[in-house]
């Protein structure tokens, strides 16, 4: 894969009019590659891995919150990133997963290329399926380059996406209370 994306990208930088022997790109397309892989690597990986048996027994049956999560993406759609933070909570039923394994499913989703709608939902259905929660509430918030550096150009706006199953969905005291500790400073 490194190859073929090594002669895209000098094809891509050779198309715009620059010169690949100037001394600045002159490995430009070689580091553009290695980043690129680097930045969809939530492709080659693989989500039982990641997990790895890192769910546990519990007998806890509050609500778990984990805020401020950054996260790096790609928009599917111009292949720009979009950064941000995503808050994650569920409310176990016997199993708890382990703290850095919700990070690490957030970056696992982050690193491919997708729009911020599908990557909530990801992220959301994930946790569910792994833990088995009576629910789950995700919030994603991100700033989005290709609305940043072109189109619009509105430097200051944010787009925020949620996806809340089970009892986060259907009971508004739960949900309202992971809006409460999720958005607060």
């Amino acid at each position: 894969m490194q190859e073929k994306l090594i002669t895209n990208f000098r094809e891509i930088i050779s198309s715009i009019g620059e010169d690949l022997n100037r001394d600045g790109l002159k490995k430009t397309p070689e580091r553009a590659a290695s980043a690129f892989e680097f930045l969809t690597q939530g492709y080659q990986q693989n989500l039982d891995e990641i997990i790895n048996e890192a769910v546990f027994e519990s007998d806890n049956d509050e609500m778990v919150i984990v805020r401020n999560i950054e996260l790096y993406s790609l928009c599917e759609h111009h292949l720009l990133p979009f950064t941000g933070k995503c808050h994650v909570a569920y409310i176990p039923t016997g199993k708890v997963l382990g703290l850095s394994k919700i990070a690490r499913i957030v970056d696992y989703f982050a690193r491919r290329l997708q729009i911020q709608e599908t990557l909530t939902k990801e992220i959301a259905d994930t946790i569910m399926q792994a833990t088995n929660a009576e629910g789950v509430g995700v919030i994603i918030e991100a700033k989005h380059l290709c609305m940043m550096m072109r189109g619009v150009e509105k430097q200051n706006s944010t787009m925020t996406t949620s996806m809340m199953l089970g009892s986060f969905r259907h009971e508004a005291s739960t949900r309202n209370e992971f809006l409460t500790l999720a958005m607060k400073d």
